[in-house]
């Protein structure tokens, strides 16, 4: 599994680190990805196409010579949306998102759905786990956007959450379980 994190944060965030500390119980080897602009000292994340052209190199660089066993790509908020952008390009087996920000705060007409979708189109399974007061989107209007209702679970929080880690990494494990 390799996970992104989102652009207001690092991989310090707490259902991060809960997630790389949990999984590998369950068998699963767990990588946190410091996106580049964030080892370059950088406050704020660039456009789109510069995020998903630094994690193509490094999911095939973590890819190489890694067995035959499913890839798990994901991350939180910015870490979800590319991860679901490049599902295709880079052989992923399924995609875990953490709090997809759906559209902006406010802002439902700027829907990032085409996003979430683009693993779906390519037959690779997308689970989200999202605060159920997320400004970004709630669990329902993700839920709207996806064919299963049952690949959204919510969690208690907004988009950061926080102050319940314990829930997305029992979220994700279920998910995990039943996914690959």
């Amino acid at each position: 599994m390799v996970l992104g994190h989102g652009a207001g944060g690092g991989i310090e965030a707490a259902d991060l680190q809960l997630l790389a500390a949990t999984l590998p119980a369950l068998g699963y080897r767990v990588v946190l990805i410091e996106q580049p602009w964030r080892v370059a000292g950088k406050r704020v994340a660039p456009r789109p196409p510069a995020l998903d052209a630094a994690w193509l190199p490094m999911l095939a660089e973590l890819t190489r010579g890694a067995g035959t066993g499913p890839v798990v790509v994901g991350g939180r908020s910015a870490g979800a949306r590319v991860a679901c952008r490049t599902a295709y390009a880079t052989g992923a087996s399924a995609v875990l998102c953490l709090s997809f920000p759906l559209h902006p705060p406010g802002q439902p007409e700027r829907s990032r759905a085409p996003e979430l979708r683009t693993p779906v189109a390519h037959g690779i399974p997308v689970r989200v786990i999202q605060g159920a007061r997320d400004p970004f989107g709630t669990p329902g209007e993700v839920q709207a956007e996806l064919p299963d209702p049952g690949w959204v679970r919510a969690v208690p929080g907004t988009h950061s959450f926080a102050a319940h880690p314990q829930d997305v990494a029992a979220a994700a494990a279920e998910f995990l379980s039943h996914l690959i």
